[in-house]
């Protein structure tokens, strides 16, 4: 087969035969052509993603089923608990590969979508690593997805630069973070590409069109393809990764272990499988991460059937809460028994000039958040938003000193057992009015604007992706499903969900506008998954974004 590397001003005879001559070879892309997509689906590159779904799109099904009997064994009442089968790797001595000298200092780092404003803004912040996020800050249009690549691939060869409409420039200094990657979960499809007939995973789509086009580039410059791996739920999905990254290094010829992956821990169940986690990414792990929001969905979901599992309001959900804490504890004494970087929770606080008083008490609720967590034995944490790079970094200096991290920590005092991570009863049960909505007025506001195709929201001055309309229209189910009562007596019913979705909908219709019928749309939605007698698994496998 003869490749043909297109470039952005191909002409629509080129992009024809591209079409036909991937067709031909069992790869159709129905996602529209443009000249980004000419630049980043070449047949070089999608023959390569091609390959990486023949090698393993079966043991991706397999391991979804693999999850869905595991929640059909919870729902019945089985406690989950430490593997007995991987005993042996919990209690050997290893350690994971040694980290790559622009992954060593990790103090700040800072996460957006990869748009090109983000990208430069967060290169640019003085934080030490930039993940661009194309799972849960991305709405995932056929548009998004595509610039997305092609926004990394400039920010890879430093040619990346905006114009904004008010004629606002934007380019890349001197000193730029390190840059990350995270693709889409192992339970997204990207319908988008299909290959021999059937649509590719979301993560081979993300992850090899990005190592494909950059990984000779990123080594070049003395990085590399550097990943944060999203929603496992076991240590098999990991071995499938690192098997993943195996592959495409030996296609490639590229040096065993250039690929370095940060597990982000945002599934309880995987809070059992840290040592495991590790172990399987050994030769490629970069470390482990809090994912605090997505914890307490999974919290939810996993024990959707049990009442005595029934959380309080989101606000109540912090990480000094007992089952939150033990989370948080055990993955630092895990990662610095392996010689792996831990790293904090997300600050999402919007700074807010107009309002002095509220912005003094956010930052300083956040600075006492952050020195909290080098004191645990953090290496580092992670921020959404610039203004809050100098502040975050701060706090680790004043706890780190001149060390580039505290992986000599063991932290051999903390012991943390099955009893401690399941424990969500510490969590209380106050349940209120506010709370409800709360919960379904940030749905309501992040779902529009995700049908719209923005991933990345602004709401009650926090940035808000994902993560923050699962755990809000979770909770929402949970509370209806086990009939919880709120503070004041009142029982939470379909029908005073219904009384505080259509107040919540008059409310935002001045504020989000609704003459697209997006906020309609994202009522039904949230309707869908939250007058149902199962949790729905994610909000991306109910709705589809815009298709611009």
């Amino acid at each position: 087969m003869r490749f043909q590397v297109l470039q952005a001003g191909e002409t629509g005879r080129h992009l024809e035969a591209s079409l036909i001559e991937t067709k031909s070879v069992g790869i159709e892309v129905h996602g529209g052509w443009s000249k980004a997509a000419a630049r980043i689906l070449t047949p070089p590159a999608l023959a390569f993603v091609g390959a990486l779904h023949r090698e393993f799109e079966g043991r991706r099904q397999s391991l979804l089923e693999a999850r869905a009997r595991r929640q059909l064994l919870v729902d019945a009442g089985e406690r989950p608990d430490f593997l007995p089968e991987t005993r042996d790797v919990r209690e050997a001595e290893w350690k994971v590969a040694p980290a790559p000298i622009d992954l060593d200092r990790r103090w700040v780092e800072i996460s957006g979508p990869a748009d090109r404003r983000m990208i430069i803004n967060a290169l640019n912040s003085g934080a030490d690593c930039f993940t661009a996020d194309l799972e849960d800050s991305l709405s995932p249009t056929w548009r998004n997805v595509i610039h997305g690549q092609l926004n990394l691939y400039d920010a890879v060869r430093r040619q990346i630069d905006f114009t904004a409409p008010d004629g606002k420039t934007y380019w890349l200094g001197p000193s730029l973070s390190t840059l990350q990657v995270r693709p889409r979960g192992w339970h997204m499809t990207e319908n988008r590409l299909e290959v021999d007939g059937r649509p590719v995973s979301a993560s081979i789509f993300d992850f090899g069109l990005f190592f494909f086009h950059n990984v000779v580039e990123l080594i070049e410059r003395g990085s590399g393809p550097y990943l944060y791996l999203p929603k496992m739920q076991s240590y098999l999905e990991a071995r499938l990764w690192d098997d993943v990254f195996t592959f495409a290094q030996r296609r490639l010829g590229v040096p065993h272990g250039t690929t370095r992956a940060t597990a982000v821990i945002e599934h309880v169940l995987a809070a059992f499988e840290m040592d495991e986690i590790l172990y399987e990414l050994r030769d490629h792990s970069a470390g482990l991460s809090l994912g605090r929001s997505d914890y307490i969905f999974s919290a939810i979901k996993t024990f959707g059937e049990h009442e005595d599992s029934v959380l309080p309001d989101r606000t109540m959900l912090q990480m000094n809460v007992p089952f939150m804490r033990a989370y948080s504890n055990l993955l630092v004494r895990t990662c610095h028994r392996r010689g792996a970087h831990a790293i904090g929770g997300a600050a999402q606080f919007i700074p807010n000039p107009r309002d002095e008083r509220l912005t003094e008490r956010a930052l300083a609720a956040i600075r006492q958040e952050k020195t909290r967590e080098g004191r645990t034995g953090f290496d580092g944490t992670l921020v959404t938003h610039p203004a809050l790079v100098p502040l975050a970094r701060a706090a680790f200096a004043a706890t780190l000193g001149v060390k580039d991290h505290q992986r000599d920590r063991t932290h051999d005092d903390i012991h943390v057992d099955a009893a401690d991570l399941l424990a969500t009863s510490s969590a209380g049960k106050r349940i209120t009015r506010i709370g409800l909505e709360l919960n379904v007025s940030v749905a309501l506001q992040y779902l529009t604007a995700w049908l719209r195709g923005s991933g990345t929201v602004a709401i009650y001055s926090r940035v808000e992706e994902k993560a923050a309309a699962e755990v809000a229209r979770a909770q929402v189910w949970q509370w209806i499903r086990h009939g919880a009562e709120l503070e004041d007596g009142t029982l939470v019913t379909p029908d005073l969900y219904r009384e505080v979705r259509q107040q919540e909908v008059l409310r935002l219709k001045p504020r989000v506008g609704a003459a697209d019928g997006r906020l309609r749309q994202a009522a039904d939605l949230l309707d869908s998954v939250v007058l149902t007698r199962s949790c729905a698994p994610f909000l991306t496998l109910s709705g589809r974004a815009g298709s611009a």
